[in-house]
C-alpha cells in the first residue's frame, strides 16, 4: 500500500500529522533495531535484575520486582527518547535529510510532531511489554487505576527527555552520535539508580543523583507505586515533594531544548551560507 501526502487544504492539519505519524510507525515496525534494542533489551534487563528478586519485599511490603519494574522501565523510556531523537536524527543529518525535507511541502514541525507521537507509541509498547513480564513472571499485582497512573508517568518521560536527544543530535557529529549518546545515557541511568537501587551504591552517587534529571524522573515514577517508607528504603534518600521533581524535569527540558534549537539554527545558517 502506497501512502500519499493528503491535501492540506482538504484534509486539515490533524490529518497531515496522522499521516506522517503512520509513516513513522510503519517504518519503525519494519526495523529489527526497534524490536531488539527498544523492546527486547529492557525486558531482558528486567529478567536479569528484577525477576531473581521475586518474593523479596521492601520494609513497607512493596515487592522488589515492582520497584525494579519501575527502574528498568525508566531506563527503557529514557533510552528510547535519547536514541529516537538523538541517534536517528543525527544519522539523518549525515545523509542530508533535513535539507531534503526543507525542499518539500511538509513543515518541519509536522515531522517533529510525528516523531513525538511515534515515540509515545513506542514507549507505551515498551512499558506494556515490561508490565506483562512483571505480572506473568514477577508476581506483580496492582489496581487498574494505579497501572494507568504508572504507565502514563513512564510514557510521558519520553517527551521530557526528547530535548536531550535533540541536543545530542545537533551538537554531535553524525558518526559520533551513537557513542556520545551512550556516554551520556548509561552513566545517567546508573547514577540515577535504574540498574541498582541507590541505597546499594556508593554514597558519592547518592550525592550526585539529585542533580540529574533522570533521577527526578525515576522519583516521580516510583512514588506512583511505592509508599514513602519504601521509597526512602529503595533510594536511601529523603522523599521530596512531587513539584521538586517536576520542576527539575521541566527546567532541564527547557535548557536542553534551547541548546538544541540554537544548534539547529546555527546549522541552518551554516548550510545556507
Amino acid at each position: 500500500m502506497t501512502l500519499t501526502v493528503p491535501n492540506r487544504g482538504a484534509g486539515a492539519t490533524a490529518r497531515l500529522v496522522r499521516w506522517h505519524t503512520t509513516v513513522q510507525l510503519r517504518s519503525s515496525f519494519r526495523s529489527a533495531e526497534f524490536a531488539v534494542g527498544a523492546m527486547a533489551v529492557p525486558v531482558i534487563l528486567y529478567a536479569m535484575f528484577g525477576l531473581p528478586r521475586t518474593g523479596s519485599l521492601l520494609p513497607g511490603g512493596t515487592p522488589v520486582t515492582l520497584a525494579m519494574l519501575v527502574s528498568i522501565a525508566c531506563y527503557g523510556v529514557v533510552s528510547l527518547a535519547i536514541f529516537t531523537f538523538g541517534e536517528d536524527i543525527a544519522k539523518e543529518r549525515g545523509r542530508g535529510w533535513p535539507r531534503t525535507l526543507a525542499a518539500t511541502p511538509l513543515p518541519r514541525w509536522v515531522d517533529l510532531t510525528g516523531r513525538s507521537l511515534t515515540a509515545v507509541v513506542h514507549a507505551a509498547l515498551v512499558v506494556g511489554a515490561m508490565a506483562a513480564a512483571a505480572v506473568l513472571l514477577g508476581d506483580v499485582r496492582l489496581p487498574a487505576g494505579t497501572w494507568l497512573v504508572l504507565v502514563a508517568t513512564l510514557v510521558g518521560g519520553v517527551l521530557a527527555f526528547a530535548p536531550l536527544g535533540f541536543a545530542i543530535a545537533y551538537l554531535a557529529r553524525p558518526r559520533a552520535a551513537t557513542v556520545i549518546a551512550n556516554l551520556v545515557f548509561l552513566p545517567l541511568s546508573f547514577a540515577s539508580g535504574f540498574f541498582f537501587p541507590l541505597s546499594e551504591l556508593p554514597d558519592v552517587l547518592a550525592r550526585v543523583a539529585p542533580w540529574l534529571p533522570t533521577y527526578h524522573f525515576g522519583q516521580l515514577a516510583y512514588r506512583t507505586v511505592l509508599p514513602a517508607e519504601d521509597l526512602t528504603s529503595w533510594t536511601g534518600l529523603a522523599v521530596q515533594p512531587a513539584w521538586v521533581h517536576v520542576a527539575w524535569l521541566v527546567g532541564s527540558a527547557v535548557v536542553l531544548g534551547s541548546v538544541a534549537l540554537l544548534a539547529a539554527r546555527r546549522e541552518a545558517v551554516t548550510r545556507r551560507g
